[in-house]
C-alpha cells in the first residue's frame, strides 16, 4: 500500500468522493493540451478515469469561451504543421543519403 487512506469509510461503508481544486483540474487539463495522453495523465495524477479528465477539459473550455476554443484549434493546426514538417525532414534525410552516396 502507498499509505493513502482508503476511499471507503470504515464505519458506514460509504465511498467518499475526492475533491479537486480548480488549480489541480487546470493543471491536469494543461497536461492534455501539452500532448500527454489522457491515460498517462490519469496514471500520473491518480485519477480514476479519463472521462473525468475530459469533463474537466470541456468545463474549462466552456468557461474560457471563444478564447479557449481558438487556442484548441490553434494547437491542432500547429500539430498538423509539425507532422508535415517532420515528413518533409524525413524526405530530405532520405534524399541526402541517396545523393550523398553518388559523391
Amino acid at each position: 500500500m502507498s499509505g493513502r487512506k482508503s476511499e471507503k469509510s470504515s464505519k458506514q461503508g460509504v465511498t467518499k468522493r475526492r475533491r479537486f481544486t480548480a488549480e489541480f483540474k487546470a493543471d491536469a487539463v494543461q497536461m492534455l493540451f501539452d500532448g500527454h495522453s489522457a491515460t498517462s495523465v490519469c496514471e500520473r495524477l491518480g485519477l480514476s478515469s479519463a472521462n473525468l479528465l475530459y469533463r474537466w477539459k470541456q468545463e474549462l473550455v466552456q468557461q474560457g469561451g471563444s478564447t479557449a476554443v481558438g487556442l484548441g484549434a490553434r494547437v491542432r493546426e500547429l500539430e498538423a504543421e509539425l507532422r508535415r514538417v517532420e515528413r518533409e525532414r524525413d524526405i530530405l534525410k532520405k534524399a541526402l543519403s541517396i545523393f550523398g552516396r553518388d559523391g
